[in-house]
């Protein structure tokens, strides 16, 4: 599919640049405009009415566009396909460790810059005609340039967004053991990620061309564009961007020799397990990896951003919610749920993501499971009811509460202007310059999506059918995934476009398929990844068109690199999965691999214990009627009137501002990644968010603004780099140290219960 895209904007490229001889349009904003919070306040100054009536559009992106900047290049196909590649395959390799990291677009995005800029000062300039055609190729047609770099960007976005139907191949294989062919997880991986942008192309034209629809997270990138491409000279003893790129790099990159190799103790240092040695209670409210973590603090920048991405490009208010959210789940929720033994928690470790027993021990899946890969009724009576940790089962609760809050929260405080926002889009469809300069380029046609959708379909449904005893998931099943994530698609891409806020369909979709098929647990992940991952790539697929519109990035181009980019993606993704299952002896498995190991794969184990939860026993006998947890669906009522809680304090108390600031569905969402995030990713996460998102940015402004976003995608790239080096020298070779430092945490107790007569290895027995 890729290659017939490729083919596509081939044909049409030569056509695509004789057009755009004669597009060179220049306008520039009113420089004397003021921030100002009221984002449609420029009708209202007299400024010229086709501007983006968005503030914040107006005075980040440029009203400029250079028709004549060749797009399509050889260094933005080497340098685009490389950088796909590597985050792809970076990013899957890191998805099995302890603290997995995600590099993001943003590393390649800087790294690619000087590559590019050196491409252009020495490749040959010498034209080559290819035959039979009128086309010409040069392997340097001129300087790198901005929209080469964008699309180079694109193709790192595809690589540095994780596959999640790859979770469907190391379930399988890994933990539930069973045989899935090579070729069906591909088809498989390669439908979710481009299943959903057949449905995206038609809503483009009302969540890409309107200019209230205009997607703040893509505003970050367009400074980033325009400060690497604007010319900078070297202050008097300071450095350029560039230059203090590579120095972060470095230091990272040597940086995570320790916690990486020599100390892997700086991952996590707590010390109250230090202090009490042999204390189950000292130990499960020290520890950083297996309790609540209170005062554990990491040296480690893979612990820091694992989880919650990196704290330098969070805004304040945001860390503040994240601190509240996460001190009154974790300091206060989850001690007195606890010690007063609610769901009988103490009989339990008190931060796990396991499933158990009613008497503590791991719950033996494969013995509830029949040959045909279903549930065994008689076999799940005889063995007893699953049972969670009281922390896994509030975390299902948050869950909840978040998508409720979410809903309602869009309603109370964004529901007039969403409304007025919809009724622009379908409407009045307002043009603003952006979108008048963007009509002059050759379109993407209706019928690329429709025979995109089609044909995934097809596919998708055919190998659902043909391969069902793997699959599960039958005709219907795709049909009605498909179908919600459709219709949620333009209502969640109104919310996204406009506040950044996305609700996922995760544990909807779960919930809805646990009850209408239960027993059947790879139909119900096939479920939740056909319907909230593809709607996730298809607004990932919408983002990206929005920050090709501001760039003014021709839309075939735009729409061959996004396929290409996903395609290639989706490959080496699942190949680098399959190579490090059947090279890493005993991969994921806990309970033989040694304490200190970093292949636990915490994302694919609490994908498997939801796939049990939901699929393969269902949520009647859990959260249902026959089950232990039905009063945690109190949760869905307490999100949805925390929004309205806050709406009423500010109405009480309007004169303090900083009510206004309080988010619930980040507040209460907070904790959404925990399991598998621990409480060490939190801490460390939360400290250096207020040290560079608070105060750096409020006391040291200038330098936050040169040097921060450029210091976070150093830090990644540098662990990124050190990380697969140490792997390949040393990981392959099962080469390690052993001394006290090694030890992760130090708090072997922590995972103890606390409850009389419960008896596991490796933990006292209280009485």
């Amino acid at each position: 599919m890729a290659i017939v895209s490729l083919i596509c904007c081939i044909v049409v490229l030569e056509n695509q640049r004789n057009s755009g001889r004669d597009m060179e349009e220049t306008e520039t904003p009113n420089k004397d405009v003021k921030e100002n919070p009221d984002i449609c306040s420029f009708k209202e100054m007299g400024i010229e009415k086709d501007l983006p009536p968005i503030e914040q559009v107006a005075l980040t992106v440029r009203t400029s566009d250079d028709p004549s900047l060749p797009v399509l290049t050889f260094r933005m196909w080497v340098l685009g396909l490389l950088s796909c590649m590597t985050l792809s395959f970076l990013n899957q390799f890191f998805s099995y460790r302890r603290e997995p990291l995600t590099i993001t677009a943003v590393s390649a995005q800087i790294a690619v810059l000087p590559i590019g800029r050196f491409m252009a000062a020495t490749l040959p300039e010498t034209k080559f005609k290819i035959p039979g055609t009128k086309m010409k190729f040069s392997l340097n047609p001129g300087p790198f340039n901005v929209k080469e770099h964008v699309l180079i960007t694109i193709f790192a976005s595809a690589g540095a967004s994780s596959t999640t139907a790859i979770h469907i191949v190391n379930i399988v294989k890994v933990f539930y053991k069973r045989n899935l062919d090579l070729y069906v997880g591909l088809l498989i991986v390669l439908t979710s990620q481009i299943l959903g942008f057949g449905w995206a192309g038609i809503f483009r034209r009302h969540l890409v061309e309107p200019a209230t629809m205009w997607w703040p997270a893509n505003l970050v990138q367009v400074s980033l564009f325009r400060a690497l491409h604007e010319k900078e000279e070297r202050q008097k003893g300071g450095v350029t961007r560039n230059q203090f790129f590579l120095i972060a790099l470095t230091c990272s990159f040597a940086y995570y020799l320790l916690p990486g190799y020599l100390f892997p103790m700086l991952t996590s240092l707590s010390w109250l397990c230090w202090m009490f040695p042999r204390s189950v209670i000292a130990q499960q409210i020290g520890s950083g990896l297996h309790g609540l973590g209170l005062g554990v603090v990491g040296l480690d920048w893979s612990t820091i951003s694992s989880y919650l991405g990196s704290p330098l490009a969070t805004p304040w208010f945001a860390v503040a919610n994240v601190a509240v959210g996460f001190v009154i789940f974790m300091y206060i929720i989850m001690p007195l749920t606890y010690w007063f033994n609610v769901y009988d928690a103490r009989v339990f470790p008190i931060y796990s993501n396991d499933l158990f027993t009613s008497t503590g021990q791991i719950y033996n899946v494969s013995a509830i499971v029949d040959p045909n890969f279903d549930l065994d009724i008689q076999a799940y009576d005889k063995y007893g009811q699953l049972h969670l940790s009281t922390f896994f089962v509030f975390s299902y609760g948050l869950a909840f509460a978040g998508v409720a809050a979410t809903v309602t929260h869009a309603i109370i405080f964004h529901g007039k202007d969403l409304w007025n926002l919809s009724i622009h889009a379908f409407k009045d469809k307002k043009v603003d310059v952006h979108t008048r300069l963007m009509r002059k380029y050759k379109a993407v046609p209706e019928w690329w999506f429709f025979i995109t959708l089609a044909l995934t379909l097809t596919v998708t449904i055919t190998v659902c059918e043909c391969y069902k005893e793997q699959v599960q998931l039958r005709w219907w099943g795709v049909l009605l995934s498909c179908g919600l994530a459709i219709f949620f698609t333009l209502p969640i891409g109104i919310i996204k476009a406009t506040t950044d806020k996305k609700p996922g369909l995760n544990v909807i979709s779960e919930y809805i398929f646990g009850y209408i098929s239960p027993g059947t647990p790879m139909a119900n992940i096939c479920f939740k990844i056909f319907s909230d991952i593809t709607l996730s790539q298809a607004l990932s697929f919408l983002q990206d068109f929005k920050l090709g519109h501001y760039m003014k990035i021709p839309p075939r181009s735009m729409f061959m690199a996004q396929m290409v980019g996903t395609s290639v993606s989706a490959l080496v993704y699942l190949g680098t999965a399959w190579w490090m299952i059947d090279s890493i002896p005993d991969l994921c498995n806990t309970a033989v691999l040694p304490a200190d190991s970093p292949w636990i794969c915490p994302l694919d184990q609490v994908i498997y214990d939801a796939s049990v939860v939901w699929g393969l026993i269902g949520p009647r006998q859990i959260f249902g009627n026959l089950g232990s947890y039905g009063a945690v669906n109190w949760s869905f009522l307490i999100g949805a009137m925390a929004p309205v809680l806050a709406w009423f304090l500010q109405k009480l108390w309007p004169e303090k501002t900083w009510i206004k600031y309080i988010n619930m569905p980040v507040l209460i969402g907070a904790t959404g990644l925990m399991p598998p995030a621990t409480a060490v990713n939190f801490t460390s996460w939360l400290v250096m968010g207020f040290i560079f998102s608070f105060w750096i940015y409020r006391y040291h402004r200038q330098w936050w603004q040169h040097h921060n976003y450029v210091l976070s995608a150093g830090l990644d790239a540098g662990l990124a780099f050190m990380g697969v080096l140490l792997y390949a020298c040393l990981g392959l070779e099962n080469v390690s140290l052993e001394w006290w430092g090694s030890n992760l945490d130090g708090c072997p107790l922590a995972s103890c219960p606390t409850a009389k007569n419960v008896s596991v290895e490796g933990c006292p027995i209280f009485s």
